[in-house]
């Protein structure tokens, strides 16, 4: 939010510059982002001084030139030719002197020493329209005789550059989106540290009623969402351009004026953070204001001519016949105020922050008044605005007010009330601040103390601070501005050692991983957990009913959280083929969610909800491109599953804890998942399926991996490291050629094999599949290698038989497997 310097100033004394203003509102947690001077007239008159022509001779070559000798204050008059009809000896004149630059538009030119007519011009003498003062261009500047020589032209026309400060507001600092209210924080900063200071803002004593030709009748139907409305009538207004003050006022904070009706209501929302909205008295029809919802469906078009659909969750000001806005966000078409508009209805009102907020999303609308309404204005405030810009209707616009304010407000809203304990306050800040400094400073902040004891106080809070209900809230308020840069770091550090946990032992693990895949040329990225929900649209792996849906999402490509990490990584994947950096291989940790309807019940509304760690691979493109000692060479699925089992068993998942199975879905093709015992899923690995490369508009083939952490974690927890010598005793080596049936998988023999010999047997490895001619229909061939070692004994052929007979047998009869 923009904030003028200048019109700071109006709310609160002070005697700060610009900087340490900027460097005040930022320890009271008002962070300022920007500080930018804006002149009110450009350039700022630099460079241009007041001067006393000396003597003026008429030009030796021209007939309308003036060669003159100008005084500036300088050690020696300043030779100028000039061609105005009124330029005379002993005039007091402002002079553009060598250097300065002026403007006309956008253009600029510089002062420059020049020849006219071959005389020596060192300066310009100026008129009004040159300098930016005025639109006068019949002759040069003549002011009065006491204008003294040498002066700089932006004192004598007594020229103050203004300032604006960004200000980031944080979201719970609504009482702050205006004017007064960061004055307010100043001013409790101020008293905080030592200086002289008030707070004031204009009386509302000159209002009055002048007649009651124009009386607005106010029903308000749905109290929830319109807590309170109010309404007057301005009458005989003359809408026109409104005066340079104002005007100047927005401009300076990025506003546009527009003429002075609407001028007033951007001016009174900016200066106390009420947004108002005014309507042509027209469209008024029946002279009654009903605030209620619409029917579902209802159509309305707003101010910008776009056409919106209504429905009983938008809350809209009607007249007796239609809506005329949609409640604290756009004006409809046709009610706003123009040049024609003779007499006005302003209104002020509170609307519930979450309607609005709601609506806003609904409907794509984001305005300086919504932004407001939905974070919470002062209730309080919303007689006071309407006063003062109705003050402002009969001063800028000569309108008279012609009806008693119109007030309805059903249930006030009670201000906060916190009993704050000393002690409480001291052992959260981690200093003892007195009780003198603390009643100031909630004083300084409009807080009443209601009632104090010597150990605690009883405070009201304004209602406006939506943020300040809790005494915790309260003790932040206070921090801010007694400032955090004066609570001491203490001497001693006090704490206790730790056994490291599993905790630590995840993220240890997690670290080791992160370093082996950036040596294998992996690129750690990093993903939003909020992602679009199209992508989950159709897919059967990850159905859409299963995301957890954001109630009210920033916009529709961040509404739901992720199920899994492939969708951002593939993200990241196009971004960059798309700057010609196709070869890539990506890895990610990060956390997916799932909802599971199931489970919903209203006792745990949480059960429904899981949260899982995972680390994602991909790999895409080629993986040798450009080597002289290399043949380009595309990416294949077995450097992704080769970099999953070196994962696997560097974080100490051996293979006898898994079991691997043949994968496809409507993500990945020809793909792997690997189980621990117990059947839960670790690892699915594939080729990403083309229905999907497709939606992704991905022309390479992309490798991924989804590892499960949490459940790997859960696999290794009870796994020891445990220090062996090489064994001196040989490994024995068997291979077996099995007929099997074609729908047999690799991991069912491993399976059989592992459960038949769980001491001897090391390995089971597939190293040749067969399919084709000379076998049996619906039969293939798997040749199989296994590995049999005894660590403490030299194995003979009695014990190497018996294992292959009996591994043999049970090949047989669970997968009527044949040898061949």
């Amino acid at each position: 939010m923009n904030i003028s310097y200048k019109w700071l100033k109006e709310y609160v004394d002070f005697d700060l510059t610009p900087q340490q203003v900027c460097n005040a509102l930022t320890s009271t947690g008002l962070e300022v982002d920007a500080l930018e001077e804006v002149q009110s007239i450009k350039g700022g008159l630099k460079g241009l001084y007041v001067g006393k022509v000396l003597t003026c001779d008429i030009h030796p070559n021209s007939d309308h030139l003036h060669v003159t000798t100008v005084d500036l204050g300088h050690e020696n008059p300043s030779q100028i030719v000039c061609g105005a009809p009124n330029v005379a000896a002993g005039q007091k004149v402002i002079v553009a002197d060598l250097g300065c630059i002026l403007y006309d538009g956008d253009n600029e030119f510089v002062i420059k020493k020049s020849k006219l007519r071959g005389v020596d011009s060192f300066g310009m003498i100026c008129a009004e329209d040159e300098i930016g003062v005025g639109n006068d261009h019949a002759g040069i500047i003549v002011l009065p005789e006491n204008a003294v020589v040498g002066q700089t032209a932006a004192e004598y026309y007594h020229l103050e550059s203004d300032w604006v400060i960004e200000i980031d507001i944080t979201a719970n600092r609504a009482d702050a989106l205006s004017h007064y209210g960061v004055a307010r924080d100043l001013y409790a900063w101020l008293i905080q540290n030592g200086y002289k200071t008030s707070l004031h803002r204009p009386s509302c004593d000159a209002f009055k009623v002048d007649n009651n030709d124009m009386p607005i009748g106010v029903t308000i139907e749905n109290n929830e969402a319109c807590k309170r409305y109010a309404c007057i009538s301005i009458t005989d207004c003359d809408v026109k351009e409104s005066p340079k003050w104002l005007q100047d006022k927005l401009r300076v904070i990025g506003l546009r004026p527009i003429n002075n009706i609407v001028d007033i209501t951007n001016y009174i929302m900016m200066a106390y953070g009420q947004p108002m909205h005014c309507f042509d008295a027209d469209m008024v029809k029946g002279n009654q204001i009903v605030v209620r919802t619409q029917p579902e469906g209802s159509k309305f078009v707003t101010l910008d001519g776009e056409e919106h659909t209504l429905g009983s969750h938008d809350l809209s000001i009607c007249n007796a016949e239609e809506p005329m806005c949609i409640a604290g966000i756009f004006g409809g078409k046709g009610s706003g105020t123009y040049e024609n508009t003779k007499n006005v209805v302003l209104e002020s009102a509170y609307f519930h922050p979450t309607w609005i907020r709601k609506s806003a999303r609904r409907h794509g609308l984001s305005t300086d008044a919504s932004f407001r309404f939905e974070r919470g204005i002062d209730p309080n405030g919303i007689i006071y605005a309407l006063k003062q810009a109705a003050m402002l209707c009969k001063e800028l616009a000569g309108g008279k007010v012609s009806m008693k304010i119109k007030d309805v407000y059903p249930e006030p809203l009670p201000n906060y009330s916190v009993d704050l304990k000393y002690d409480y306050i001291n052992n959260l800040i981690g200093k003892d601040l007195s009780k003198d400094t603390i009643k100031s400073i909630v004083t300084s902040l409009e807080m009443k103390i209601i009632s104090e004891s010597e150990t605690d106080m009883l405070l009201d809070v304004p209602a406006y601070r939506v943020d300040v209900q809790r005494p915790c809230d309260v003790v932040e308020d206070i921090l801010r501005i007694y400032g955090y840069n004066n609570v001491e770091i203490p001497s001693q550090l006090k704490g206790c050692l730790v056994i490291k946990g599993e905790e630590d032992h995840k993220h240890k693990l997690e670290n080791i991983v992160g370093e082996q895949l950036v040596g294998c040329g992996f690129n750690e990225i990093l993903n939003n957990s909020l992602t679009k929900a199209e992508y989950y649209d159709g897919i059967d792996s990850y159905p859409a009913e299963a995301c957890v849906k954001l109630m009210n999402p920033l916009s529709a490509d961040l509404s739901v959280l992720r199920q899994t990490l492939l969708f951002g990584g593939l993200e990241s994947i196009v971004r960059n083929a798309n700057r010609k950096n196709a070869n890539l291989r990506f890895f990610e940790f990060g956390n997916c969610y799932h909802f599971a309807a199931e489970k919903k019940n209203a006792d745990e509304p949480t059960r429904a909800y899981s949260e899982d760690y995972h680390l994602g691979l991909w790999i895409t493109g080629k993986r040798v491109e450009g080597s002289w000692a290399h043949p380009d060479e595309d990416s294949s699925f077995f450097e992704l599953k080769a970099c999953v089992y070196n994962i696997l068993r560097r974080i100490g998942v051996t293979e006898g804890m898994i079991v691997t199975k043949n994968n496809e879905n409507d993500i990945l093709s020809r793909g792997l998942t690997i189980q621990n015992r117990g059947g839960k899923t670790l690892v699915e690995m594939g080729v990403m399926s083309m229905k999907l490369q497709k939606k992704m508009d991905i022309d390479n083939n992309v490798f991924f991996a989804d590892l499960n952490w949490t459940a790997l974690m859960k696999v290794i927890r009870k796994a020891k490291f445990e220090f062996k010598p090489i064994s001196k005793y040989p490994a024995v080596s068997r291979d077996l050629a099995l007929l099997l049936d074609k729908n047999v998988e690799f991991a069912q023999v491993e399976e059989i094999a592992r459960q038949t010999d769980k001491k001897l047997l090391k390995r089971v490895e597939l190293f040749d599949v067969y399919e084709g001619k000379n076998l049996p229909a619906g039969k293939k061939s798997y040749a199989v290698n296994f590995i049999l070692q005894d660590e403490q004994n030299t194995l003979n052929d009695k014990q190497i038989d018996a294992i292959m007979k009996k591994l043999i047998a049970n090949l047989k009869s669970k997968l009527s497997a044949e040898l061949r």
